[in-house]
């Protein structure tokens, strides 16, 4: 649905995007991730057709930018990291507004102005002037605003900025059933934990794309697989008995814990208690060691300094 080849942006001297090479599936949700002036949004804006590629190029949803820029509008939905209301004018007064720009006939802009209203719960406050409205229903707001002419695919940046928890779960739940509509969704994000709920296929980037993977895999690349069997008293016969396991590999101890990287967990895991329990150990918990997408993120941006790996 979106691709990339060699895709670069410079700002005179600057190059804010070099040689991005990338492809989108159609349906899924893809989480761009690296940090502040990483050139994320230049790369979002660059595909939206808002500014123009210094080289390379890229297609949406088939259509090729610079070329089918207009055709290209028409099918996305974009939220800006800072998006513009009309302040004067109520939600449903901006909403119809930027509805019959995107050539929407009365019956329609009403039926879809409705349904998003109601969906991120601004029903109540439809009326009022956008201007006494928080950060958060703006936003909101705003993300209704992407949507009403249906879009196949969906720009997000910065979905869930200034929304409370609440408010956060609400778009992140509808960001969720745009998907499982079919929409494509590309997420800018610094919400690590939101990535790694959402996103099928996550990207790490800082000017050059460091990896992309599913975090899973990602965290199968860095860390391997661990599972953690906590015990009630570690002894000397327990820890023979799982180094005598050939498969059991950097076995280590922490107070009463044994973490093993396991290459299968599922059927060696089973193994190792038996193992442990045959040794005389009374086995309190057993569970699978997982790195969080921040752990990831991290590691990937310190190990690259911004070049690419893998």
């Amino acid at each position: 649905m979106i691709e990339t080849h060699n895709l670069t942006k410079t700002f005179d001297k600057f190059t804010a995007v070099e040689n991005l090479s990338l492809t989108v599936n159609a349906g899924e949700i893809f989480a761009f991730l690296g940090p502040n002036g990483a050139g994320k949004t230049t790369t979002m804006r660059m595909l939206a057709c808002l500014i123009a590629p210094t080289g390379g190029e890229a297609t949406v949803a088939g259509l090729h930018v610079g070329r089918d820029d207009d055709q290209i509008r028409a099918r996305i939905g974009i939220l800006t990291e800072a998006p513009g209301l009309y302040e004067k004018l109520n939600a449903v007064q901006n909403l119809d507004f930027f509805a019959r720009l995107y050539g929407l006939d009365a019956d329609t802009r009403a039926k879809q102005i409705e349904r998003y209203l109601q969906i991120l719960g601004l029903g109540e406050r439809q009326k009022e002037p956008v201007g006494n409205f928080s950060k958060g229903m703006k936003q909101k707001l705003s993300i209704a605003r992407a949507l009403l002419h249906e879009p196949q695919v969906v720009f997000f940046d910065e979905p869930t900025s200034a929304l409370d928890p609440e408010s956060a779960k609400v778009v992140r739940d509808f960001i969720a059933e745009l998907k499982s509509e079919g929409r494509t969704i590309f997420l800018c994000t610094h919400n690590l934990d939101e990535a790694d709920r959402l996103a099928d296929r996550v990207g790490v980037f800082k000017q050059h794309l460091i990896q992309v993977d599913t975090p899973e895999n990602l965290r199968r690349k860095l860390y391997g697989q661990r599972v953690l069997f906590r015990v009630r008293e570690i002894t000397e016969a327990q820890a023979n008995a799982l180094n005598a396991l050939a498969f059991a590999r950097d076995v280590q101890r922490n107070g009463s814990t044994f973490s093993i990287a396991l290459d299968a967990p599922d059927e060696m895991t089973p193994l190792v208690v038996n193992a442990l329990v045959n040794a005389g150990a009374a086995i309190l918990e057993v569970r699978q060691e997982r790195a969080s997408l921040e752990e990831v993120y991290l590691d990937l941006v310190g190990r690259s300094g911004g070049q690419t790996v893998g």
